[in-house]
C-alpha cells in the first residue's frame, strides 16, 4: 500500500464560493486562495487563478473578465470551476495531474443530483480518478473534533462565502439541516447598499469586505471604530472619501445576521427533543469566514440560550475535516456513503 501511496495522492477539496482550500494526504492544507479566475476574452487564455486573480477584481480592461465560478455554493461556470481545481492541483504536484487517486469534496446540504454531478465531473476533469462527496457541516464537525459518531447532538453553523450551512449532526449524519443563501457575500452586498443609500457613494466588493473586517460586529463593542471608504460619488461621478462608523456597519449587517439566527432557531425547533436536550450540554459551534465577525457567538448564544463558541481556526475547519477523511478514509467511509438523507427544510 505504501508503494501505491508514493505514486498516487489523495486530496480533500473545499471548493467554496469565496475561497478554496486543498488538503493533501499527509501534508496538510497546502492551498488556501480565493475561488477567482481572470480570463482574457480575446484569446480565452487563463491569466491568473486565486490571489493574483482577486487582485485584478474591478481593475481590468473590457477584454479581461474576473470570474467567480461558484455562486451560493453551486457551480455557475463549469469550465472555470474545473480550471480552478486543475490549477490548484498542479501547484501541489508538478508531475502528471492524473496522479490523484481520490478526491473528497465538501458540498452544501441542499444540492440537487444535477448540481452534485457537476461537482463530481469538475473534479474528475481536474485530475481526480475517483470523487467522493461529503456535506460541509459533517466535514466541519469532524474538523472541530466533535463526537459526531456518538448518539448525541452536535449543532454546527458553517457561515461561508455564499451559503450558511446549519445542521444537527448525530451518529455520523445530519438529522436536520438547512442551507441559507445568506453569508459573507451577502454581508458585503449589505454594506455596499448601505453606503450607496446613506452616503450616495458607490464602492466595490473589496472595499465593502475591508469595512466588514475592520469595523464589522454583531453586537455593540466597547471601542468606537471608523473606517475610511473611497469610491465614486453618485451625484458628481467624481472620487470621494467617507468615514463609516462601526455602528453603521452593524446596522447594515443586522438584517442578514437576524435571518441566520432565525434559521438556527428553526433548525433547533425541528430537531428531536432528545437531541435538543443534548445541545444544552454540547453547545453550538460556529465555523467558516463569517464566524470571524466579532461578537456573533455572543449574539447567537443570547438569542438561542445555548452556549456558543467559534471553533479554532474557523476558516480551515472544513478542510481539516476533509483531511481527516482523506488520512483515515476507511475508518470514516460511512460519513461519505451514509444512505440516510437529512430532513431538509425548504427555503
Amino acid at each position: 500500500m505504501a508503494i501505491v501511496d508514493s505514486f498516487f495522492k489523495d486530496v480533500g477539496i473545499d471548493l467554496g464560493t469565496a475561497n478554496s482550500l486543498v488538503y493533501l494526504k499527509g501534508r496538510g492544507v497546502l492551498i488556501n486562495e480565493p475561488t477567482v479566475v481572470a480570463v482574457n476574452n480575446k484569446t480565452n487564455q487563463i491569466l491568473a487563478v486565486g490571489d493574483e486573480a482577486k487582485k485584478m477584481s474591478g481593475r481590468t480592461p473590457a477584454h479581461i473578465n474576473v470570474v467567480r465560478p461558484l455562486k451560493d455554493g453551486v457551480i455557475s461556470d463549469f469550465e472555470m470551476a474545473q480550471e480552478v481545481m486543475k490549477q490548484f492541483l498542479k501547484r501541489i504536484s508538478r508531475s502528471s495531474v492524473f496522479s490523484y487517486r481520490r478526491g473528497v469534496l465538501a458540498i452544501p446540504d441542499n444540492l440537487t443530483e444535477v448540481e452534485k454531478k457537476s461537482v463530481e465531473d469538475a473534479a474528475l476533469n481536474a485530475g481526480c480518478s475517483k470523487v467522493y462527496l461529503v456535506e460541509s457541516p459533517v466535514a466541519a464537525a469532524l474538523g472541530a473534533n466533535l463526537p459526531i459518531h456518538l448518539p448525541t447532538a452536535s449543532l454546527v453553523v458553517d457561515i461561508g462565502g455564499g451559503t450558511t450551512d446549519i445542521a444537527v449532526i448525530s451518529m455520523g449524519g445530519a438529522v436536520v439541516s438547512r442551507t441559507l443563501k445568506v453569508a459573507g457575500d451577502k454581508f458585503n452586498d449589505d454594506i455596499m447598499n448601505f453606503v450607496r443609500d446613506e452616503f450616495k457613494l458607490a464602492i466595490g466588493e473589496p472595499t465593502a469586505e475591508f469595512a466588514k473586517i475592520i469595523a464589522g460586529s454583531a453586537v455593540p463593542r466597547g471601542e468606537k471604530i471608523e473606517v475610511s471608504l473611497r469610491g465614486r460619488d453618485l451625484a458628481t461621478g467624481l472620487p470621494r472619501e467617507v468615514l463609516m462608523k462601526d455602528t453603521q456597519v452593524r446596522a447594515a449587517l443586522a438584517k442578514s445576521i437576524k435571518s441566520i439566527i432565525e434559521t438556527i432557531r428553526e433548525v433547533i425547533e425541528l430537531a428531536p427533543p432528545e437531541l435538543v436536550g443534548d445541545m444544552l450540554k454540547q453547545g453550538i459551534y460556529l465555523c467558516g469566514g463569517g464566524a470571524l465577525l466579532r461578537g456573533i457567538e455572543d449574539l447567537v448564544e443570547r438569542e438561542t440560550s445555548v452556549a456558543t463558541e467559534v471553533v479554532d481556526d474557523p476558516l480551515t475547519c472544513v478542510a481539516r475535516g476533509l483531511g481527516q477523511l482523506v488520512d483515515h478514509f476507511d475508518s470514516h467511509r460511512q460519513l461519505i456513503e451514509n444512505p440516510f438523507k437529512p430532513l431538509n427544510i425548504n427555503v
